[in-house]
Order: C-alpha cells, then sequence, then structure tokens
C-alpha cells in the first residue's frame, strides 16, 4: 500500500467512530468548565485577595462545547426555516 491509500484509508475507518463518540459526548454533556477561570467563575485580581466575576461564562464556570453550539444553530436555523 502506498502512503496516500494508507492515509485514506485510517481516515475512513477512525474519523467516522471518533465523530460519533464527540456527537454523543455533546448530546450528553453539552457544557464544559470554562478555560479562563478553570470552572470556578471567578477570576483573582492581580492586586490584593479580591476576585471579579468572569467574563467569558458570567460566573458560571461552565461553557458551552462547540459541538452542542454547532447543534444548537443547526436546529434553530432548521426551526426558522420551517415555519
Amino acid at each position: 500500500m502506498d502512503t496516500p491509500s494508507l492515509i485514506a484509508s485510517f481516515l475512513c475507518f477512525v474519523l467516522p467512530p471518533v465523530t460519533l463518540c464527540y456527537a454523543a459526548s455533546c448530546a450528553i454533556w453539552p457544557w464544559k468548565a470554562c478555560s479562563t477561570c478553570h470552572g470556578t467563575g471567578r477570576i483573582k485580581s492581580p492586586f490584593g485577595r479580591v476576585f471579579r466575576l468572569c467574563r467569558r461564562c458570567d460566573g458560571t464556570g461552565r461553557r458551552i462545547r462547540i459541538g452542542r453550539h454547532v447543534w444548537n444553530e443547526y436546529r434553530r436555523v432548521h426551526r426558522d426555516g420551517n415555519r
């Protein structure tokens, strides 16, 4: 087997299960910890012991996964197109 066909066969057998597993994880666990505040919802001030709410997650500590966001947008466009 040459290299391009080896890569193509690898992608054909590995990519669909990985995609399905990611889609399932987005359906089961749509939220992930915020990368800015590491899931705490607070960011420590550089001076002193004062905390402020994280602007990225609005203080919740959770962010929606990219795959779930794409799915929500798809459903919104589908719903608005069928009204």
